[in-house]
């Protein structure tokens, strides 16, 4: 199972499943999931201050490389 980590800035705000954190922060898996895409990397480098973005990391286990 994927799990993802979601911050703002240097702070850590939830780390689990793409539905978990979805639940935590009130917001749909979908958006954690486009997170942790090049699409919304471009997007973060181009703000006047990305230490103020929620940004998404994707943590890789052992089980992702089964599915």
């Amino acid at each position: 199972m994927r799990e993802f980590a979601v911050y703002k800035g240097d702070e850590l705000l939830v780390m689990g499943t793409a539905n978990e954190c979805a639940e935590a922060l009130g917001v749909t898996s979908d958006y954690i999931r486009w997170l942790v895409t090049p699409a919304a990397a471009r997007r973060f480098k181009e703000r006047k201050n990305p230490d103020r973005c929620i940004v998404g990391i994707r943590l890789d286990t052992e089980d992702d490389e089964n599915e």
